[in-house]
């Protein structure tokens, strides 16, 4: 039976629901696997886009129960990056050969419109695409973004199960993270969503549900990790997420969207020893290596042991044994910007 869903996946690109969770409840999901890698080298080739990932602060007004950043953690030392700070990681970035920027950060008031604004237009001096990653905006402040130059934004769903949603993130609304994503792509920019694979009560049904609504929008990036609990949160002590199911929501994601981009997430890296090579070998293109300097990036503290796989080595040497290791998979590094569609 799997055999002929998946046989219908590669035809259509279209899955029901029942479908996408016979697949999910699959114990021997090499056949899943296999197909996504499949579609991603048909649509998207062998060429992996890097992502220079900047977290330029850790200061969050939210309060998201599996989030180490949450605003009620005091146990974190906090830290925001200047505008020089982070041009200093833009150049070195460059340097490096990468040709997209990520802008990461908790929801810090600090970085008002005006800031980003200017950050962004010095950055795009660069000649990069430029991906933000800041939380929920007005339409108006989006647009504003858009216009000086923010080519990507990324705002994962984390769970379309409303109840779900709303029990980890007890102080934001759910419709208004649905009307973001609209938002994002009605003023033109590629938009990223993504999904937490193993969340406290979260059904086999309702991630189904998130792979059928990223379809939905047309998400140009989906970004899937497993839950990994973090201390000093209200989920510090439940079981992390599943590496493996991770794997097939996100391999079912990419016989669904078949030409999108699709990171393998860090947190498959922390949770798995070579975890991001087994996602690009299961659908995934994207990797983001993390490009803030070494005393920031151990503060950004989302989940422990996060990107460990990129400390062990300074930005050069680490972007030099990726490149090594992808190649020893069949995979090489991208000379693009790695837009969905080239433009």
């Amino acid at each position: 039976m799997i055999s002929k869903i998946l046989e219908k996946a590669l035809n259509t690109q279209f899955l029901e629901k029942s479908e996408i969770v016979e697949l999910l409840y699959a114990e021997n999901a090499e056949q899943i696997f296999f197909a996504a890698d499949k579609v991603r080298k048909e649509y998207k080739g062998d060429a992996i886009h890097l992502r220079g990932l900047i977290e330029f602060s850790n200061i969050c007004k939210r309060n998201c129960n599996y989030c180490g950043l949450r605003k009620d953690n005091k146990s974190i030392e906090r830290y925001r990056l200047t505008k020089e700070e982070i041009l200093d990681c833009t150049k070195s970035a460059v340097e490096l050969g990468y040709k997209t920027l990520v802008l990461q950060s908790g929801e810090d008031s600090y970085f008002d419109i005006e800031r980003l604004s200017e950050i962004i237009s010095e950055i795009k001096k660069y000649d990069v695409a430029v991906t933000l990653s800041i939380g929920e905006k007005t339409f108006d402040e989006y647009k504003s973004l858009k216009l000086c130059g923010a080519d990507r934004y990324l705002i994962r769903i984390e769970t379309t199960d409303k109840n779900l949603y709303e029990a980890c993130h007890p102080d934001m609304n759910f419709q208004n993270r649905i009307d973001c994503l609209k938002y994002l792509k009605n003023l033109g920019y590629e938009t990223g969503s993504g999904c937490l694979v193993g969340l406290p009560n979260q059904t086999i049904e309702s991630l189904a549900d998130d792979i059928l609504f990223f379809k939905s929008i047309n998400a140009d990036m989906i970004g899937i990790g497993p839950f990994i609990p973090c201390e000093n949160t209200p989920f510090e002590n439940l079981k992390a997420g599943d590496f493996y199911l991770a794997l097939k929501v996100m391999a079912i994601a990419r016989l669904l969207l078949p030409d999108i981009n699709i990171p393998a997430t860090t947190a498959m890296e922390t949770l798995k020893k070579d975890g991001q090579i087994l996602a690009l070998q299961s659908g995934a293109n994207v990797i983001m290596p993390n490009i803030t300097d070494e005393k920031h990036k151990k503060l950004y503290k989302i989940y422990p042991n996060k990107g460990a796989y990129n400390e062990k080595d300074n930005p050069k040497k680490y972007r030099d044994c990726l490149s090594q290791k992808l190649l020893s998979i069949g995979r090489f590094v991208s000379d693009t910007k790695g837009f969905r569609k080239d433009i």
